[in-house]
């Protein structure tokens, strides 16, 4: 036992030599072999001696020789037959245990291949893919021949196709974008398992192991391998070396800042590992456009590699059902190939796209890497010659596959060459931000999902299928970011005059180059009115209808807004933003048709409600309508609902709450007189019961009665609020309209109780930032902010500290950050001072920085 313990003072200390090397760390082939070679030895030395009647074998990363700082240290025993060894085992993993080598262990014997195969294919994976380590080599050679003679070709051709299933069903989880923010450095498309599951397949399909004995990692030998049987070029060889030597060396500092198994590259850890590889202190993000470069070189790859086997283990067709296109490319089901020999031009690489997205095709594993290595021809020589846009234009104006193609075109480096402008949008990274995906990822997410519509029935669906220019439209997607790296901010302006001498050059006429920059120069204001303005403000509407030339520049603004908000991040989208974004756009639609202002159609629309309002001819329903001067009321409730609010003011309840599930939110509903700081009181007392404020609508009447309305969820779960707890909301609103609610103190109590999962839902530090605007009655305040629980509570506090009433509030989350707009007037009814706008800058700025 003492032995153990001074192998594990060796093996720590050892250990902690090795993380500490900042060197070596640099180089992360050598580190994980050196590392997985020091485990190796002491499981040698902790097991040496022991009357082992099996075979130790290394499984996964430690077979692969690639163990990053905490991956998991996976062993095998093999045995022939297992046969009461159960105590033998139990004592060699203690021992591990104790020496610091925390393994994982399974026990496997010679029966256990073929029942592997019949049951459970997946996990047959492991068993070809070990290292000996100590024990009995007989056992262990015995046991590889016989996994690779039970491997034949009807087991081979499942477990591959398992794989194919195993990467979309990684990709689903993980992301299925080379370009994620935030990626996961193993799992997410281009990450590490992109490379290791092409190692498999090409052992399987070809009876190797690539666990030899040599003190290079399984990669460096698949690589050798490949590059030695021609499999690809070594200059592509070189490339996904680099590629897969910058995520390890990314996932191994990773580790060793984590403390732990952490694959996730989060921005704190990003910035990190870009000033410990050297890139600079305020130049991480050039770190970070080296990551995506080097996961797209992995992921395409990987793609035309499963391209390859899955040509290998189909049917091939008969050249008699092959179509001739032209005389370079030939159709052979759904497969895209090249017949002549000679290199490719720029114009058949454009043609070979034209067809790719017209018949919905792939290009077969050849043409894939011809166009890649013609690409990077390119990029050293400038050898393709740029002759003519025909094809690009032609593949815009197709009815299908658009974003599909430009994907791939981007992809395989094509659009980069083609669309100079585009490249520097490529691996674009901005901190701080809303998005998931890089710029020219995001750019193509959205041209995607807009062509996606074309097989709803929803409005945006049938508004899609009868646009007439597509190609105009999918011309503003591709270039309403175009300008980000010159300068996000403003770059709606810039990417305006981007897209003129683009499309000049690409030979469209005045009239289209003109609709283009109109949308690309106001593709961000339909959605800042629709989720930060009033929409039933006629000064808003009379403004934001004076922009447009016409109704075709609508439409196009209107599908332009919901592609790019939809590309932003999963959780951007919702309902209830969709519903806002419709608002205007009908809104401005029958304005614009009609000729007529804002105000006009606010009171025609008044009108027309109240017609179809039966209890309107009531004289207590009329009354209370004409007590509120806002339509927005009739249209956020239904007749039903105000019948209860005037029933319970006519009660004189002091306080009336009433709850209602609305897509994916609760709304609450909040009833009383008004009284300073009112807003503030309510929206602390929702907080401190756990729920995220996410919509606030206030409505008053002439007498001083307001109906606030909430659509809040639940902090931890995000979803609508338990009815359980309503009592207790009911309970503590009271008491905020009273003013008897200590919410500081109950927000000390919450703030301890959460602080764990708000640092996990909340990680963006971000700028805030705070703008003003003028109005015809108000002045609106517009703060932008990382979000965080209680925010709204803390500003609408500060604001009414700051003499400032609020006539109106509009919150819009987006991911982990907000937009609150707030119409305010101060407590003369008056609009603020512009001597007031510094200081209520930096107090609401102080303010929401103490909570960040």
């Amino acid at each position: 036992m003492n032995n153990v313990f001074t192998l594990k003072e060796q093996f720590l200390k050892e250990k902690s030599e090795l993380f500490s090397n900042t060197e070596l760390l640099k180089n992360p082939f050598k580190f994980c072999v050196t590392f997985s070679l020091m485990v190796e030895r002491y499981v040698q030395l902790v097991l040496k001696g022991k009357r082992l009647k099996c075979a130790v074998a290394a499984v996964g990363s430690f077979s692969r020789r690639e163990l990053s700082p905490y991956s998991d240290i996976d062993i095998m025993f093999i045995y022939s037959k297992v046969d009461g060894n159960e105590d033998v085992i139990k004592e060699c993993v203690t021992e591990l245990w104790d020496c610091g080598i925390e393994v994982s262990h399974t026990v496997r014997e010679y029966k256990d291949i073929k029942k592997f195969l019949k049951e459970d294919l997946h996990a047959f994976t492991q068993f070809f893919e070990t290292r000996y380590i100590i024990g009995s080599r007989q056992i262990y050679d015995a046991w590889i021949g016989k996994v690779l003679s039970a491997l034949n070709n009807k087991y081979k051709k499942e477990l591959i196709e398992k794989f194919f299933n195993d990467i979309n069903a990684r990709y689903t989880k993980y992301g299925d974008s080379a370009k994620v923010l935030e990626p996961n450095v193993k799992f997410t498309a281009g990450g590490l398992r992109d490379l290791q599951i092409v190692e498999w397949i090409y052992s399987l399909k070809n009876d190797i192991l690539l666990s030899e004995q040599s003190e290079i990692t399984q990669t460096e030998v698949f690589l050798n391998l490949v590059k030695k049987n021609k499999i690809i070029l070594p200059r592509a060889a070189a490339r996904l070396y680099e590629s897969y030597k910058l995520i390890l060396a990314t996932r191994n500092f990773l580790h060793l800042l984590s403390g732990h198994k952490n694959d996730r590259l989060e921005f704190s850890s990003q910035e990190k590992i870009a000033r410990f590889f050297d890139y600079g202190e305020n130049t991480w993000h050039s770190y970070m456009k080296k990551y995506f470069e080097a996961a797209n070189v992995i992921k395409r790859f990987n793609r035309t590699m499963m391209k390859r086997f899955e040509e290998e283990i189909t049917n091939p067709i008969s050249d008699m059902l092959s179509i001739d296109l032209d005389e370079d490319f030939v159709l052979k089901g759904n497969n895209l190939t090249k017949i002549r020999k000679t290199p490719l031009t720029f114009s058949s690489i454009m043609r070979a796209f034209y067809y790719y997205c017209l018949y919905d095709a792939q290009f077969d594993e050849q043409l894939r890497s011809e166009i890649i290595e013609a690409v990077f021809d390119h990029e050293e020589t400038q050898n393709l010659e740029m002759h003519s846009s025909v094809f690009f234009r032609e593949i815009l104006k197709l009815p299908k596959n658009v974003g599909k193609t430009l994907y791939v075109m981007n992809e395989l480096g094509v659009l980069g060459i083609f669309l100079p402008e585009f490249k520097d949008l490529i691996g674009f990274f901005q901190p701080g931000v809303y998005h998931c995906y890089t710029a020219d990822e995001h750019t193509l997410i959205a041209l995607n999902n807009l062509e996606k519509l074309i097989n709803e029935e929803s409005f945006l669906g049938k508004l899609f299928a009868s646009t007439k220019n597509k190609d105009v439209l999918y011309l503003a997607v591709l270039f309403h970011d175009i300008a980000k790296p010159i300068s996000i901010s403003g770059h709606e302006i810039i990417g305006a005059e981007v897209a003129n001498s683009v499309m000049e050059r690409l030979g469209y006429d005045q009239n289209e180059i003109t609709l283009v920059q109109f949308l690309v120069r106001h593709h961000l204001t339909m959605e800042q009115v629709a989720f930060r303005r009033n929409l039933n403000d006629s000064t808003t509407l009379d403004n934001f209808v004076k922009i447009f030339p016409s109704l075709e520049a609508l439409d196009l603004l209107y599908l332009l807004t919901y592609a790019d908000l939809s590309a932003v991040s999963p959780v951007v989208w919702t309902q209830w933003k969709g519903d806002l974004l419709y608002e205007l756009y009908s809104k401005t639609k029958r304005m614009l048709v009609e000729r007529i202002s804002g105000e006009e159609l606010l009171s025609y629309t008044t009108q027309e409600i109240l017609r179809e309002t039966k209890a309107y001819s009531e004289e207590s329903f009329r009354q209370h309508i004409d007590q509120i001067d806002d339509i927005g009321y009739l249209q956020n409730f239904s007749q039903d609902e105000i019948n209860q609010h005037i029933e319970e003011i006519e009660k004189g309840s002091p306080v009336s709450v009433f709850f209602k599930e609305v897509a994916g939110f609760t709304n609450v509903t909040v009833i009383t007189k008004d009284s300073a700081s009112l807003l503030s009181r309510l929206c602390g007392a929702l907080s401190i019961n756990d729920l995220n404020i996410h919509d606030a609508k206030i409505f008053t009447r002439k007498d001083g009665i307001v109906i606030d309305s909430f659509n809040v969820t639940d902090f931890r779960t995000g979803g609508v609020i338990d009815e359980a707890k309503y009592p207790k909301i009911i309970s503590d609103l009271n008491l905020a309209v009273e003013n008897e609610l200590q919410i500081t103190k109950e927000f000390s109590k919450i703030k301890s109780k959460w602080w764990r999962i708000e640092n996990k839902l909340f990680k963006r530090k971000g700028k805030v930032k705070i703008e003003f605007e003028k109005h015809d009655k108000y002045t609106i305040i517009d703060v932008y902010s990382p979000d965080r629980l209680g925010l709204l509570y803390q500003v609408t506090k500060k604001m009414n500290e700051l003499g400032l009433s609020i006539y109106f509030a509009k919150i819009a989350t987006k991911a982990d950050d907000v937009v609150d707009a707030f119409y305010v007037l101060d407590h003369n009814r008056k609009k603020i001072s512009t001597n007031n706008y510094q200081l209520i800058t930096v107090e609401l700025t102080q303010t929401i920085e103490e909570m960040l």
